[in-house]
């Protein structure tokens, strides 16, 4: 096949989209801006430590190996997975126990029932319906291209629209069934992934609680880098190519279309182009203005979800109290996300999350060293401080010791941030955001940016801020929808032509 497509971007949804195009014939080269495959989930090593640079949490892990079965793979053919068990602990404020979520469902009931009674049966009804949720979520919902209201038009979907409560508050939701503050906030904070609060994500997205507390919270050995690795192995072996270090700035296009791309340095002929980097960044600032698929007003508008102050941290010894995945919600939440989504801000107290992989796998540091990975979430667009960063890591050691009973802060031996202004120059990501647009209603399914250029018609789009949204399973399933809409529309087109030659025959 003589086709030649440029795929802008090297995340997830670019690899995975390369993949199924290469598995069809098609040419495909990857044009990566940085000097590794993966996007925003690249890694990097530093005195004995590595560290993954971008998601760590692995869950819905079907939706992983459905991919892979898509080529004759599994998941197993190329890294490890393991179940982590507790799936994490929660540290929560004016309480000196922390609450760990078991993998065992009985074992999860049993917790929930010791902490506010009946909370058992009312968490497995809670359940029940987040399966529901999912199943048509995944089976239904998100495999639409979000071309037109009408996709969700069949009865299926019509049918399921009530019990999938569009309508209604993932907060709601949890909060007329449980009194107790700890379990709302173990239920509600998933959904913190979607970039808003629990009380603006429609409850369809209580989905993730069957994600979370179901399916299990899992690792790849060698850490999360590992899933990139494989998308470019597998995408290698099909025969795509891949360019990094190589920014494309510039498009040349003709009668509708884009007929090369253009880094600093080269010119590259193309017949078709997927754009998977920052969606707003390729709309405003690649391409020529008169061919933006959307306003600046329109961008100005959106709401995004957080950016985030990021650290990367590399302890002498192993830190009592902590397992692999920790969430500190040791102070206000009502007042932290103020200062993200009304008031936005640098956070005054600010709550935050940290990822100790090594007590899963001991490779990825010296032994007896603990490599850890410490979050705040951050409104998106605020003024960049980077002194500020000394004082938040101050803290953020502070609380550990303070909940944990453990001396660790003459043991720091490495530490390296990454923040809104990074996100700008490694991922060109609007407003610095870390998670692409909210999944508020107002910016669901077809009221997402639209994944194909309206004025341009060789260019697609693919990534977190198009469908189905933020996270490294939409961002797989992101890649398959825009190259499964790609080839129907690359046949009906050759079809098309086919026919008018036929005709012309005649």
């Amino acid at each position: 096949m003589s086709d030649s497509i440029s795929i802008i971007g090297s995340g997830y949804s670019s690899m995975v989209a390369a993949c199924c195009l290469a598995d069809k014939g098609y040419e495909v080269t990857v044009f990566e801006k940085n000097e590794m495959p993966g996007g925003r989930a690249s890694q990097f090593s530093e005195g004995g430590f590595t560290f993954d640079m971008g998601p760590s949490w692995y869950w819905m892990p079907e939706v992983f190996e459905n991919f892979f079965n898509r080529f004759g793979k599994s998941a197993s053919d190329y890294y490890e997975l393991v179940q982590l068990d507790p799936g994490y602990q929660v540290y929560f404020k004016g309480n000196d126990d922390s609450i760990s979520i078991p993998a065992d469902k009985n074992a999860l009931f049993e917790l929930f029932e010791s902490i506010e009674e009946g909370a058992a049966d009312k968490l497995k009804k809670f359940l029940e319906e987040a399966e529901y949720k999912y199943r048509v979520g995944i089976d239904e919902y998100v495999w639409k291209p979000g071309k037109s209201i009408l996709e969700f038009a069949d009865m299926k979907v019509l049918k399921s629209f009530t019990k999938l409560q569009m309508l209604s508050s993932v907060s709601k939701s949890v909060q007329s069934l449980f009194k107790d503050e700890r379990l709302r906030q173990i239920l509600e904070f998933p959904v913190l992934f979607l970039g808003s609060m629990p009380n603006r994500i429609p409850a369809l997205y209580t989905l993730m609680n069957h994600a979370d507390l179901s399916l299990g919270t899992w690792y790849p050995k060698g850490g999360m880098y590992k899933v990139s690795e494989a998308f470019y192995k597998l995408a290698v072996s099909l025969g795509v190519k891949f360019k990094f270090n190589c920014e494309i700035k510039e498009v040349a296009i003709e009668n509708r279309k884009i007929v090369s791309v253009k880094s600093d340095h080269e010119e590259y002929k193309t017949s078709f182009v997927i754009a998977g980097a920052d969606y707003h960044h390729f709309d405003k600032n690649v391409l020529p203005k008169q061919y933006s698929n959307y306003s600046d007003s329109y961008w100005d508008s959106r709401e995004m979800a957080p950016s985030s102050l990021l650290y990367f941290l590399g302890f002498d010894k192993k830190i009592i109290g902590l397992e692999h995945h920790n969430l500190f919600f040791d102070t206000d939440f009502d007042q932290h996300a103020k200062e993200i989504y009304e008031s936005p801000q640098w956070p005054s107290d600010p709550l935050f999350y940290i990822c100790a992989p090594t007590k899963t796998d001991k490779d990825i540091a010296p032994e007896g060293y603990e490599n850890v990975f410490a979050l705040i979430p951050l409104a998106p667009g605020i003024k960049e401080d980077k002194e500020l960063h000394k004082s938040y890591l101050s803290q953020i050691i502070k609380r550990i010791e303070l909940k944990t009973g453990d001396s660790i802060k003459d043991h720091l031996i490495y530490q390296k941030s990454f923040s809104i202004s990074d996100f700008k120059s490694r991922y060109n990501a609007f407003k610095g955001n870390a998670y692409g647009l909210a999944n508020t209603l107002k910016q669901t399914a077809i009221l997402k940016p639209k994944y194909y250029n309206k004025k341009l018609d060789n260019l697609f789009y693919t990534g977190q801020l198009t469908v189905p949204g933020p996270g490294m399973p939409p961002a797989i399933i992101s890649g398959q929808l825009v190259a499964d809409e790609f080839i129907k529309q690359n046949k009906s087109n050759n079809n098309g032509r086919a026919l008018r030659k036929d005709l012309q025959r005649v």
